[in-house]
């Protein structure tokens, strides 16, 4: 290998990477929720009904993991250095389909909790704490599975 050529991250880089950017992700968005849920003291973290007028822990939790999950999808595919393979079709379809996973893996978690355990109240700290948590999770596995895929293995 040549000092100008790029070599492909190994399986313990890509791990830490991906925890770098979970961890990055939880703080920053633990942080947005906490200012967008501010004023409330007690948020429940799901309802028995679809439309709810009062926002859940859960229901925030969608729409935040389904951007995630498709725009650090894209960030990942245009930061990554190195050979790669091509944004469309590849990456186009990681997009989507880390996008609908979130959507469908939050959504399912929520009516099966709603289900099981009911209404929970929790307070505002808890809930961000929640959140953030979620952010990071939702990063660091969208971040591993996409650079673990687009990255091009030379010999």
């Amino acid at each position: 290998m040549t000092s100008t050529e790029k070599r492909s991250p190994s399986q313990q880089e890509l791990v830490k990477g991906a925890l770098l950017s979970g961890v990055m992700n939880a703080v920053i968005n633990g942080a947005i929720q906490a200012w967008l849920l501010r004023g409330n003291d007690v948020i429940p973290l799901s309802v028995d009904s679809i439309s709810a007028g009062t926002p859940t822990v859960l229901g925030s939790a969608v729409p935040l993991a389904v951007s995630l999950a498709m725009v650090l999808t894209a960030v990942a595919h245009w930061t990554l250095k190195g050979p790669k393979k091509p944004f469309f079709p590849t990456t186009f379809w990681l997009v989507l389909k880390h996008g609908l996973f979130a959507f469908g893996a939050l959504v399912a978690g929520a009516i099966v909790w709603q289900r099981v355990v009911g209404t929970v109240d929790v307070g505002l700290v808890t809930a961000v704490i929640l959140l953030g948590l979620i952010a990071g999770i939702i990063s660091t596995a969208v971040n591993y599975m996409t650079i673990s895929e687009i990255i091009m293995d030379h010999p």
